[in-house]
């Protein structure tokens, strides 16, 4: 019997095609927000190649810049009516508290969620819940260590309000920490945005909050590592 002749899917890959491929799937791309700074590293080694330790210094910057810009790829949950992690860390504070004011929703005190990010962390920040922006407003302020208190009511910040398809107000905001000096969001109010989507940065060391409307369910604990667009927090009424 004749054989069948192979098609392009028959045919497996290559071993460097097969490499590369575990490499993508197992080392993480880099925010843009990081190429300066992995750039400036390499630079310096290059720089300095004749001196072993220019060269060390410019390589080892260039590769913990490298990881702490890393943006990895995240699956965010299906189901809907869920609010998901904003940023990898520690859920560091469970209280309640009113929104940031300059946002204008009012001051009636509802549930905060802050995940404090250290700088092993990676610090790229994605949406909490899906639907329109319809608020974004930037605060300075001081540069208190973030897993403080004090970091939700004193430090510069830059304030996020999304509404969902079903009418729900959720709230995320970006607290810039001790070596914070940059928030970087890439929203404008009337953005439509998708769960578990990048938004932002905050480097190096920071916090976010998370404001939850009235009748959510809190799904999470203090002490409780979370992952960026993956980790559950909340279900909305």
């Amino acid at each position: 019997m004749a054989r069948r002749p192979r098609s392009a899917d028959d045919i497996p890959e290559s071993g460097p095609q097969r490499l590369l491929a575990l490499v993508r799937s197992s080392v993480p791309p880099v925010h843009p927000a990081g190429l300066p700074f992995i750039s400036a590293g390499l630079a310096a080694a290059a720089l300095g190649r004749n001196h072993r330790w220019a060269r060390r210094v410019g390589l080892t910057a260039a590769g913990a810049n490298a990881v702490f810009f890393r943006h990895p790829s995240r699956v965010p949950p299906s189901g809907t009516g869920v609010v998901v992690a904003p940023a990898d860390g520690v859920v560091c504070l469970l209280e309640t508290a009113a929104p940031p004011a300059e946002l204008g929703l009012g001051s009636t005190p509802v549930t905060r969620i802050s995940i404090f990010l250290s700088l092993l962390d990676a610090h790229v920040q994605r949406i909490p819940v899906g639907g329109e922006v319809i608020a974004v407003a930037h605060r300075p302020g001081r540069f208190h260590s973030a897993d403080l208190p004090a970091a939700s009511g004193e430090n510069e910040r830059n304030s996020v309000a999304i509404r969902t398809p079903e009418g729900h107000s959720v709230v995320v905001v970006q607290i810039a920490g001790l070596i914070a000096r940059r928030i970087i969001c890439d929203l404008h109010v009337g953005d439509q945005v998708d769960i578990g989507e990048t938004y932002g940065l905050i480097r190096f060391g920071s916090r976010l909050d998370t404001y939850l409307p009235a009748g959510a369910e809190v799904l999470i604990e203090s002490g409780q590592r979370t992952l960026a667009g993956e980790t559950v927090m909340a279900r909305l009424p």
